[in-house]
């Protein structure tokens, strides 16, 4: 591993019950930490900015969190907001509905119509398709379509599904995503062994809530985002 493991993490907090306090202290430790970045939820992106103010960490919000089902202009007017309140990167959760569906046209509209609108701002793309409730032709249909689009990580699961991220999902991205596509495992990873698990099959980027037992070598006890 040429990087150091809280290097690939991006700290996470997305509880519905989220205080202002437990955003500064996640701010503050993956600094001390030397995270890749921060993932807050989008009312908490401002404040969060400030507290990682001269830092290196990188800020992420989630757009269409957690089940992707909102129109496409609503996904756009999310991602606007939260790129005037600073954030560096967003996590946009497609359309989950449309991909069980098979509604392949859709899929391409909503990303055709957010990337130009976040690309022209130099941000980071995450598209989130929930790898835990789809099949394995699913999986790969959405590697083709959003590989090529220009995204810049697709990301396994919001969390909020029975099955988080796996080694199988991450290798079955790895295996039919352009190399310029990073892959980021979110959802239930809660120990260093998965944790290194999940760089050895691919992953580039780890969600997670158990972030400082993960580095220390222990188990935690996170929200699984």
């Amino acid at each position: 591993m040429a990087k150091t493991l809280n290097a690939y993490i991006d700290h996470t907090v997305l509880k519905p019950t989220l205080l202002l306090s437990e955003v500064e202290t996640c701010c503050q430790e993956a600094v001390a930490n030397g995270f890749a970045a921060v993932c807050v939820p989008p009312p908490f992106v401002a404040k969060a900015k400030q507290f990682l103010a001269g830092s290196s960490v990188k800020l992420a919000t989630v757009i269409g969190f957690p089940f992707g089902y909102s129109a496409v202009e609503a996904k756009i007017a999310e991602s606007v907001l939260a790129m005037v309140d600073g954030a560096d990167e967003l996590d946009i959760v497609a359309n989950i509905s449309a991909i069980k569906n098979g509604d392949w046209v859709y899929l391409a509209n909503e990303i055709n119509h957010l990337l130009p609108v976040i690309k022209a701002k130099g941000k980071t793309v995450k598209i989130i398709i929930e790898s835990g409730v789809l099949t394995t032709d699913e999986i790969i249909k959405c590697c083709e379509l959003y590989g090529p689009a220009g995204i810049d990580y697709l990301k396994t699961s919001t969390g909020y599904a029975a099955v988080g991220a796996t080694v199988e999902a991450v290798q079955l991205f790895r295996l039919h995503l352009p190399a310029t596509v990073g892959i980021k495992a979110s959802g239930g990873i809660r120990d260093q062994a998965t944790a290194l698990a999940m760089v050895e099959a691919g992953a580039t980027r780890l969600g997670c809530s158990a972030s400082l037992a993960i580095v220390q070598g222990q188990s935690g006890q996170g929200a699984g985002y």
